[in-house]
């Protein structure tokens, strides 16, 4: 296990067979979002996509109560100047859109409450896994904050009415709520978290991660177009799609009724 970023032990980097875990290691400060932690996560995912034997991306937090519970406010008002302080900020956005320009698949293993930047995080996360006693929301309004970046993440996944309710309340989700949002996928017992995360990965992990990486892209990129546009759009990436040789190896494999055999190109 090694650590990813310039303060020691924040964010720490394991492959566990074709996983990459990125683990926030601040449970004293909840898992809180500081600037070192923003540029270890990144770090990290441009680590895992740089290793061929990694095929899906795990994010989760340290300890058994909190996934990340947003940003750290003692680390709010910076001493590097207005501007700067400013980029400094700019630089959760970028951790956002980064997971999702990821080529390879991520998971949330959200191991405890999700809150504010830390729901963000589940949001940018393709698919994720919480425990049965995880909290989601966005308390920013009761500290006089607004959930800024992260709200863009969450009017693509909720209708405007929930969306509004849960960043002008602050209020607390929780986990099957959650799920019945469509914030997360599955809702577990703490005891079953693991396995729940590792089944779901390792699904991930045996799916061809060329047309995995192709078919993610198409998908965020038709997510805010109009209609017309948007179909337009996926029939060019279809033509792309069956040009792609697991393409070929995925109809022979299925017409010979034998497994396919991904070449990931």
């Amino acid at each position: 296990m090694e650590v990813v970023g310039e303060a020691a032990g924040e964010v720490r980097y394991e492959v566990q067979g074709a996983q990459a875990h990125l683990t926030i290691d601040r449970p004293k400060a909840r898992n809180a979002l500081s600037p070192a932690v923003v540029r270890g996560l990144i770090s990290g995912l441009e680590r895992a996509e740089a290793d061929a034997a990694v095929r899906v991306v795990v994010l989760t937090g340290a300890g058994e109560k909190v996934f990340c519970a947003g940003g750290d406010l003692g680390q709010m008002a910076g001493d590097e100047g207005f501007l700067a302080t400013h980029e400094g900020r700019r630089s959760y956005g970028k951790l956002l859109s980064r997971f999702q320009e990821a080529r390879k698949p991520t998971v949330a293993r959200v191991n405890g409450h999700a809150l504010a930047g830390g729901l963000g995080l589940v949001l940018a996360c393709d698919l994720a896994v919480a425990v049965e006693g995880a909290d989601f929301g966005t308390p920013e309004i009761d500290v006089g904050l607004f959930p800024m970046m992260m709200m863009a993440l969450l009017q693509r996944h909720v209708g405007r009415k929930r969306a509004l309710e849960l960043v002008l309340t602050g209020d607390r989700l929780p986990a099957r709520e959650a799920l019945a949002l469509g914030l997360v996928n599955r809702v577990v017992p703490a005891a079953e978290l693991d396995a729940a995360v590792g089944a779901l990965a390792g699904k991930l992990a045996g799916k061809s991660q060329a047309v995995m990486a192709l078919g993610r892209r198409a998908f965020f990129t038709a997510e805010d177009m109009p209609l017309p546009a948007a179909l337009e759009y996926l029939a060019s990436q279809l033509s792309l799609n069956v040009l792609a040789d697991d393409a070929g190896e995925g109809i022979s494999a299925f017409l010979e009724k034998r497994p396919p055999k991904w070449n990931d190109r």
